[in-house]
């Protein structure tokens, strides 16, 4: 049986976990709702929430004043788990130091099904093969996560068709969901794990009825049920293999600027380069930075980029996070977030490209 909290209460689980954690949350600064370090419930973006479209964000005030009132920002849990700049190592007076594995203990307040359903990809990808990454195993050693049932979408989500959500079925320590209507504005909450239910019993919260629980799952299922646009996932990875000429190709390269937003703002994308400075004083420094499969210099290789086209990396990439990613890691690489289908500039879509591509294949 779920718990109940209400604001007074969600203030207080904030601030326990402000006592050992680097404190991280949403917060409307800056024209978008992104995952930033929070003291307390009065940085939360109460009051906000944001508009989607094909390369369109925009903040909107709400008519209430729910705290999690919004979809998601272009920030995700890899911007703490994977962070764009991670030292390696340093060198100085002769000698090599790397850099520490592990940061300081990180809780997240907020994050939705989807970002839960990116964490346990990364994890495969970065944890769970011959060779782990010891510094995404240091930072995920030590997350705790408060996720949040989704009450509200946008008209990029795409998560009920990936499998992923509107509702956080594991992956978190303490899962949220916020019901508000005109007489009462209360918060579920589901322990996930035995970290979460230690910290939960701090606040000895009381055991949520069986009709604020029914409100709750009424909220999220009106959430899955809004959500129409889909990505066919029917047999995709023989697909794409069988279609690498597809004149699809050419036409979205047309319209890509390769600017690599797409990449930036997945919450599974993981490609990156190493950076190598410096200094007069004798010292130099290596850092790992994010990268893109959209980058003409990431495909180089034998004194040319393999990939040399615009059609060759974005079918690259959307191959990869639909398809390979599936042979080589046993899930797909896509959440059904939407995230590249907002920051994309022109608003290149990708469940519009899959279901071009099948209907030019003679595939409905």
């Amino acid at each position: 049986m779920p718990y109940i909290i209400d604001a007074a209460g969600l203030a207080d689980l904030l601030a326990v976990l402000a006592e050992n954690h680097r404190l991280i949350g949403p917060r409307a600064e800056d024209g978008v709702i992104r995952y930033a370090p929070i003291t307390s419930i009065e940085d939360l973006p109460a009051g906000w929430t944001d508009e989607h479209g094909g390369g369109h964000y925009r903040l909107q005030p709400r008519s209430d004043q729910a705290y999690f009132g919004y979809v998601n920002g272009p920030d995700s849990a890899k911007t703490y788990l994977f962070p764009a700049r991670a030292p390696m190592w340093t060198y100085t007076d002769g000698n090599f130091v790397a850099a520490p594995d592990k940061g300081a203990p990180t809780a997240i307040v907020g994050l939705r099904a989807c970002d839960l359903a990116a964490i346990a990809i990364q994890d495969e990808v970065l944890l769970n093969g011959p060779y782990p990454d010891s510094h995404y195993a240091g930072q995920r050693s030590e997350f705790f996560v408060v996720a949040v049932n989704c009450t509200t979408y946008g008209a990029t989500c795409f998560c009920t068709s990936m499998g992923t959500g509107p509702r956080a079925e594991s992956g978190f320590d303490l899962g949220l969901t916020e019901v508000l209507s005109e007489d009462d504005h209360f918060f579920l909450v589901e322990v996930g794990t035995d970290a979460g239910r230690e910290l939960l019993a701090a606040l000895e919260p009381a055991e949520a009825t069986s009709a604020q629980c029914s409100a709750g799952d009424d909220a999220v299922d009106a959430t899955a049920r809004g959500i129409t646009k889909a990505l066919d996932t029917t047999d995709i990875t023989a697909f794409l293999a069988s279609n690498l000429e597809h004149p699809r190709w050419s036409d979205v390269a047309g319209r890509c600027l390769a600017c690599t937003n797409c990449t930036a703002v997945c919450p599974t994308c993981f490609c990156t380069t190493p950076v190598d400075t410096s200094s007069f004083d004798g010292t130099a420094t290596r850092e790992r930075i994010w990268d893109s499969c959209f980058s003409l210099e990431y495909s180089f290789m034998g004194g040319h980029p393999v990939r040399q086209s615009g059609a060759g990396r974005y079918r690259q990439w959307m191959t990869h996070k639909l398809g390979t990613w599936i042979e080589q890691f046993g899930t797909s690489g896509c959440v059904g977030c939407g995230r590249c289908i907002t920051w994309c500039p022109v608003g290149i879509d990708i469940t519009e490209e899959m279901a071009a591509m099948r209907a030019g294949a003679g595939v409905t």
